[in-house]
C-alpha cells in the first residue's frame, strides 16, 4: 500500500523530524500544519491504545492516511514507569521529567531501560495497522549530551554504546524504538 501524504497525528517537532527522516517518500503534514491545535486526549491503557486513539482522531477529521505514535520510557527498576506517562511524568516538561526520573533512580540498583513504541496508520476508509519498536539500554546517574529530545541525554544505548544525548540524529534512528516500529508497520503496509 503506498501513500503520497501522511498526516502525523503530533505536535512534537522532534517526533516528526524523526518520522520524516524515515518516510522520505512521502509529504509527511504534521496536525498543526493541518491546522489541528486541540489536545487529543489520550484514554488507552497502553502505547497502542493511544497511538489508535490520536490517529483515527485525525484522520477522520481530514479525511487523510494519519500515522500516530505513542512511546515512553520503561524503566525495570520503575516497574515499567514513567511507561504511557513519560511525556507527563513530572507535569512540568521534558526538564522536569529528567530531574524527577533521577530523583526516583536514586537508590535504584536495577538500571536496565527500554524505549518502547507503538505506531499507527488510520486510514481514512477505517482500515488499521500497528508497528511496535523497542530499544534498550539503562538510565545513567546523571545527563550525559544535548542532542535529541525527551529522555535522550539519560539513556545509554545499548546499540550505540553511547548516550541517545551524545548521538547524531542518523545514528539514534537506525536504532530507535521509533524506527524500529516504522519499520515493522512498513513492513505490514
Amino acid at each position: 500500500m503506498e501513500f503520497s501524504k501522511i498526516a502525523v497525528a503530533s505536535g512534537n517537532d522532534g517526533k516528526i523530524a524523526e518520522i520524516k527522516s524515515i518516510f522520505t517518500d512521502v509529504e509527511i503534514i504534521s496536525m498543526h500544519e493541518l491546522g489541528f491545535t486541540d489536545e487529543i486526549e489520550e484514554t488507552g491503557k497502553t502505547f497502542k491504545e493511544n497511538a489508535k486513539i490520536k490517529a483515527e482522531t485525525i484522520a477522520k477529521k481530514y479525511n487523510l492516511p494519519t500515522l500516530s505514535d505513542d512511546s515512553g520510557l520503561c524503566v525495570e527498576g520503575l516497574n515499567g514507569a514513567p511507561g504511557i506517562y513519560s511525556a507527563r511524568f513530572s507535569g512540568e516538561g521534558p526538564a522536569e521529567n529528567r530531574k524527577l526520573l533521577l530523583k526516583r533512580m536514586e537508590h535504584v540498583y536495577d538500571r536496565r531501560a527500554y524505549f518502547e513504541s507503538a505506531v499507527c496508520l488510520c486510514t481514512p476508509d477505517g482500515k488499521t495497522y500497528f508497528g511496535q519498536g523497542r530499544t534498550y539500554g539503562k538510565i545513567l546517574y546523571e545527563e550525559i549530551g544535548t542532542n535529541g529530545f525527551g529522555y535522550d541525554s539519560l539513556f545509554f544505548s545499548d546499540d550505540l554504546k553511547k548516550s541517545f544525548g551524545l548521538a547524531t540524529d542518523d545514528e539514534k534512528n537506525s536504532v530507535s524504538h521509533r524506527f524500529r516500529a516504522l519499520a515493522d508497520l512498513r513492513s505490514k503496509l
